[in-house]
Parts: C-alpha cells; structure tokens; sequence
C-alpha cells in the first residue's frame, strides 16, 4: 500500500482534552482523524453515546476538601499569568507548560473536560498546542490504515504528562478550585458540580478498549473516519486515546488514575 501524506487542516479536528488538560491540564490539544480499527474484533458499541448530565449540586459525588491555602485567588478574567505560572512551578521538571495554551487556560481546560465523554470536542476551545507534523494514512479513500508513525508524533506531549508530578499539579486545581466552579458553572451548569464532570470523563477515558492490529479508516467526505459504527460513535476522548497509538494511550490511562485517586479520595497537600 502507498503511503499518503495529508495535510492537518483537510481533517477533522475535535481535540482532547485529557491528562495535560485532565492532569490540569488534559493532554489534549491534539488533532486528530476519525479513524477506525480494522482487527476490531467487534468493538461493541459504548454505552456511553447519551453523555449523562452533569448531577446536581446537592447530590455531589466527588466533593474536594478545603484548600488550605491562604493565597487569594485572582478573578476568572485575570487569571492567566497566576494559574500558569503556578502549574510551571508545579511541573517545573517535566515541561508541560510548553504545550499549553497560556490564554484563558482555565475555561478551555472546562470546556474540553465537559466534551471530552460527548462526540465532539470544539477545537477553538482547546487548552493545548497542536501536535506538531502531518497526519499519514497508508491505502487509498477506498481501503486506508493509519499509518503507526503517527504514533510518534505524541511521544514528546507524553513523555512531558509522565514527568508529572500528579500530587502537586493537583494541589493546583484543589488552589483554583473556584475559578474552575464558576468557569464551569459559566457554561451553563449552574448547579453542577465541576470536579464529578472531571471524574466522570476521567472514567470515561479509562474505559476506552484497546484495538489490536492496524487501524482502518474511511473517507466519506472530506474527513476519515472509524470504518466501523460501533467504534465511530465512541467519544471524542476515547476516540483520541485510539488515535494516539496503545503505548501513549497507556501512560496516560496511568496518569489520569493517579489524578483520579487523588480528586476523589486522598487529601491534597501543598
């Protein structure tokens, strides 16, 4: 099969979100190709294509302890320098603040976290660089596979998430909490509770399927997508977990457990 090169911006780019934008960041930010897996082994179709609403305020599932600081807090609309300044410190050794976008961080990291378990995610509101390089498919429209090369393109965004030291990154958002809330609460979900939507795409990024063999695609249109149904109607985060490559998908599954364990059980500490 020869080996096509696209062009980034003649596919469709939904981005993530997900442990650089969900480890505050999830690691998102990242374009990507509706594709599909070919060795699908029947991939069967997730129960999650009806995206849950967001639980009431008075029915908290994960609620933070109390941020101990006494640092105040800047308003939502100021909040850039402090908050990035904050998460270079907090990661100062993995490098992570390279790939985020330093402008209204907070509220693109909510949106992202809110798309993440729902089809699409909007690429305007993405909290992270894109990936640099082309996207490669190996076939033609008619029978195309993803080209594994792809796979090394996120390696560098990866190896910065690994870097990530979760406990004090998370001491950040337990600090921020409340610009987080109110960002959250902005989007129109004024009695919902933003760390349980956090979990709740968490769980849902923990639940994508691992696909063996090449990954096949078509191309109705101008964008590829999953050949089969079943794996096109998974969500935008799940679908970019795929795309990414078992091994990356992998590092970051290990990564949002930590921010998990920590956001719903363990008390965080400065």
């Amino acid at each position: 099969m020869a080996e096509r090169i696209f062009d980034e911006s003649s596919i469709n780019k939904p981005l993530v979100g997900i442990a650089i934008a969900v480890a505050l960041a999830a690691i998102g930010g990242w374009y990507y190709a509706h594709i599909h897996s070919a060795s699908l082994q029947k991939v069967p179709p997730p129960a999650a294509s009806v995206v849950p609403a967001p639980p009431a305020e008075d029915a908290i599932a994960h609620p933070l302890p109390a941020d101990a600081s006494q640092a105040p807090l800047p308003s939502l609309v100021d909040s850039d320098k402090t908050v990035n300044d904050a998460i270079g410190e907090a990661s100062a050794d993995s490098g992570v603040v390279k790939y985020l976008v330093p402008e209204s961080l907070i509220r693109h990291f909510v949106v992202t976290v809110d798309n993440l378990p729902r089809q699409k995610a909007a690429v305007a509101k993405r909290p992270t660089v894109p990936v640099a390089g082309t996207f490669m498919v190996n076939g033609d429209e008619l029978h195309a596979t993803l080209d594994a090369q792809n796979f090394q393109r996120y390696v560098p965004m990866i190896d910065a998430l690994r870097k990530i030291d979760t406990q004090r990154l998370a001491a950040v958002y337990l600090h921020f909490y409340p610009l987080f809330q109110k960002s959250y609460q902005d989007l129109g979900y004024p009695n919902a509770y933003f760390n349980d939507r956090l979990v709740q795409a968490i769980d849902g990024l923990l639940a994508t399927p691992q696909i063996a063999g090449p990954i096949d695609l078509v191309r109705p249109n101008v964008m590829y997508v999953f050949a089969d149904p079943a794996l096109e109607s998974r969500s935008a985060g799940q679908k970019i977990l795929i795309r990414i490559g078992p091994d990356n998908a992998a590092i970051v599954k290990a990564k949002l457990t930590e921010l998990r364990a920590i956001i719903t059980a363990a008390p965080l500490k400065h």
